[in-house]
């Protein structure tokens, strides 16, 4: 017997309606939906990090004092080890070049310096970038591959100087990560950004350099700079670049940051020149070796002999076997892969963002698109129907038929009927009880109000008690309402009088929120006004309502029965019918002056309810009428224009929007907290003009959108959680049952006009 009182529906096409437990919003989709955005926002913050964003620092610091650097590191070679941990310094050979490159990988410079080393049988030392590797992997494998040295140059090229340690280590630890993910390697070079000779080491750069050597780094520095990146013409960069009086040199080029055309001009140049010279090319492993400092790990920047040396990723593995390649170490099996993985992350990051950033420019176009279509025909609609001289046809004054479809009402169902009772319009009124079990039925009787039929049926589901009122009506128009709604006297009156034209099948109401004092209330009530009355007004002008309110609506009894009745396919069996009604070729329009007063959910889980039951019903009936998109005459027309438009305004728009709040608190916080607010602050002016409008229109106060911005900011990022739920339900093929809300009866029958 308690099965038979439970609310229940039939399947439907996506997802199948079926009976589940007590708990009205399954966990396991709303944690996939949470995932998702934190999954989302994870990919942004990678992005960001990438793209120097997130934890950007460009401090350089300068002028600064040197008391704490040994003598013999400022006046020394470019090479710095602490072998034994003691620093020591070595200079580049004499008549020997150290080619080095710093910045890179670059996709379009850094493949064209390799080519002319290759074309002229000399190796680089590049120092890159952990953030660029990742992005461009194969360019890295190429030139490890080409016989040249490679080094790190932090991952996100900070001044390190200003970074903590722990800092410190997390750029090396990436940058070595997206090497060995790369090439399988890593490497105990390191060159660190913005630095140049010895002699600029600094109190705030040495305590750096002293325990990234003590991790086994060889630190390298410069003797010459081609100082390419002023881009000065390629007979300076050759100038620049060229040593004193055969002297050896670790000489620095760039190739990335910038247009590197002029670097590759100069390049072949000055390699032809100083050889002309008597100057040969090697690497900084080439160049230690060719001073005298063995092939020994210490010397070649590997693991230093002192027991005190803090093992770091530089010495995994053994040499490569190049000598010029000796600072490289082959990568671990799980560095390997680990650093294939933060490989495939970026890669997902590097083509999602920017998609998504493609696609949120077009859900911005199409909202604002959307705005200025509702301001414009909205405009265009209340003038029409709010002209001295419009008119349906002859006044509508024969008698209708109401239905109040029940379920456990009895808190709400007193003031329902005696609003019905006050109504201007001669009604019959079916109040049809769809197997109570609080009493309803025998309150609505115990009223005695007059034409009022109490009809009982066993628990069947709303759709059954509408085709059962549908049934039992004396009268050729019905109107259709909830039990815990209540019309203003002349709501019937107003909403009746577009059938004086004939081809119109239904008439949607201005369904409004009554119990509007607290703020859930309040917000649902800008909705109410702005995001449902707005919408009919333009879906009305282009003929294609998809939704006639369950709290008040009126339809053409005739019509109803043509297309079958309520069907039972659907959660959402009030579009449901409105669309079956488009496609059998009944006009849908909107009359505004119709008000009536509905108890809006009162909780953020009853709120979560409804509103789940709405999208995923929503879904099932735009779902069940697909066909109509190829269809021909009036259901061609619909699922043409009101089909495109529903799916890209009440799915497709609202599932993007959340990303667009992510996107605005992504750039507010780390990239331009000044511009991204004016944005923000710019789309809420819009939004609040559109609300304000709306508001107008129906004489509403314009007090409550006081609360506009907190909904925007809360509010809304629930029902985009309730969509993309629904959406991962459809998508799941899962089940739901009809939500009963809890109801209070605070909602009273108001005075004309009452807002």
């Amino acid at each position: 017997m308690a099965a038979s009182r439970r609310r229940h529906a039939t399947p439907g096409r996506i997802g199948r309606v079926g009976r589940v437990g007590r708990q009205a919003v399954p966990r396991p989709r709303v944690i996939m939906a949470l995932v998702l955005l934190l999954g989302l926002v994870c990919t942004m913050l990678l992005d960001g990090y990438l793209r120097a964003e997130v934890g950007d620092d460009q401090r350089v610091r300068s002028d600064a004092s040197a008391d704490t650097v040994p003598d013999d590191v400022l006046e020394g070679g470019p090479i710095l080890s602490f072998a034994g941990g003691t620093a020591r310094t070595q200079p580049v050979p004499d008549k020997t070049i150290v080619l080095t490159f710093d910045d890179g990988p670059d996709p379009e410079w850094t493949g064209k310096v390799m080519d002319i080393l290759d074309e002229n049988d000399v190796p680089g030392t590049f120092f890159l970038v952990g953030s660029m590797i990742t992005r461009y992997p194969d360019v890295v494998r190429r030139m490890v591959d080409e016989g040249n040295e490679v080094g790190v140059h932090t991952f996100t090229h900070v001044d390190l100087s200003y970074q903590s340690e722990a800092r410190v280590k997390r750029e090396i630890a990436q940058t070595q990560l997206a090497l060995a993910g790369a090439a399988g390697i890593t490497t105990t070079l390191f060159r660190a950004p913005y630095s140049s000779r010895t002699d600029a080491i600094d109190d705030y750069s040495w305590p750096v350099y002293e325990r990234l050597g003590a991790m086994g780094y060889t630190s390298v520095f410069i003797d010459t700079d081609s100082e390419d990146w002023q881009q000065p013409g390629v007979s300076k960069i050759v100038t620049w670049a060229t040593p004193k009086d055969g002297d050896g040199a670790s000489v620095l080029f760039h190739d990335a940051g910038g247009d590197r055309s002029e670097t590759l001009a100069a390049l072949p140049q000055y390699i032809a020149k100083m050889k002309a010279k008597g100057y040969t090319f090697t690497t900084v492993s080439g160049a230690q070796q060719q001073a005298g400092a063995g092939t020994d790990g210490s010397r070649a920047g590997g693991t230093a002999a002192d027991a005190t040396v803090q093992p770091g990723p530089a010495q995994a593995g053994a040499p490569e076997g190049n000598s010029e390649q000796a600072a490289h170490r082959r990568a671990g099996t799980a560095d390997v892969w680990e650093g294939r993985a933060l490989l495939a992350a970026v890669a997902v990051a590097e083509w999602s963002v920017p998609g998504l950033a493609a696609v949120l420019a077009v859900v911005g176009v199409a909202v604002l698109a959307r705005f200025g279509m509702m301001l414009l025909l909205a405009r265009r609609h209340h003038g029409q129907r709010n002209r001295r001289r419009f008119t349906w046809g002859p006044e509508v004054t024969r008698p209708v038929s109401v239905i109040v479809p029940v379920y456990n009402e009895k808190e709400c169902i007193a003031g329902t009927l005696n609003s019905l009772a006050a109504s201007t319009h001669p009604i019959e009124i079916l109040v049809v009880d769809d197997g109570s079990t609080d009493g309803t039925a025998e309150i609505a009787e115990a009223l005695g109000l007059p034409d009022v039929r109490v009809i009982r049926q066993e628990n069947a589901g709303k759709s059954a008690a509408l085709n059962n009122g549908v049934r039992q009506a004396r009268h050729d128009i019905v109107v259709m309402m909830d039990g815990d709604t209540v019309f203003e006297p002349d709501a019937v009156h107003q909403l009746v009088q577009p059938f004086a034209d004939p081809g119109i099948g239904a008439v949607a109401g201005n369904a409004k929120v009554g119990n509007r004092s607290t703020m859930i209330g309040a917000w649902q009530h800008i909705e109410y006004v702005m995001g449902f009355n707005l919408d009919r007004r333009m879906y009305d002008l282009l003929r294609c309502m998809p939704t006639i309110p369950g709290a008040i609506g009126a339809f053409r009894r005739r019509a109803v029965l043509e297309v079958g009745g309520m069907s039972e396919d659907t959660l959402a069996e009030d579009t449901d019918i409105t669309i079956a009604l488009h496609r059998a070729g009944w006009r849908v329009v909107y009359a505004e002056h119709a008000r009536a007063w509905t108890e809006a959910p009162a909780s953020l889980g009853q709120l979560w309810r409804q509103r789940y039951r709405w999208s995923y019903g929503t879904m099932q009936a735009l779902w069940k009428h697909r066909r109509s998109v190829t269809d021909r005459g009036p259901s061609g027309r619909f699922g043409r224009v009101g089909m495109p438009l529903v799916v890209l305004f009440q799915i497709v728009t609202p599932v993007f929007a959340p990303l667009i709040d992510v996107f605005t608190v992504y750039a507010m916080v780390f990239v331009d907290f000044r511009a991204s607010l004016l944005a923000w602050l710019a789309v809420l002016a819009v939004q609040l003009f559109c609300a304000a409008y709306a508001f107008r229109l129906d004489r509403e106060k314009y007090r409550y959108l006081l609360m506009l911005p907190l909904q925007q900011l809360a509010y809304r990022q629930l029902m985009y959680l309730v969509l993309i739920h629904s959406c991962v339900t459809a998508a799941t093929g899962g089940r739901l049952r009809w939500q009963k809300l809890k109801r209070t009866g605070e909602v009273g029958t108001p005075h004309v006009g009452a807002s």
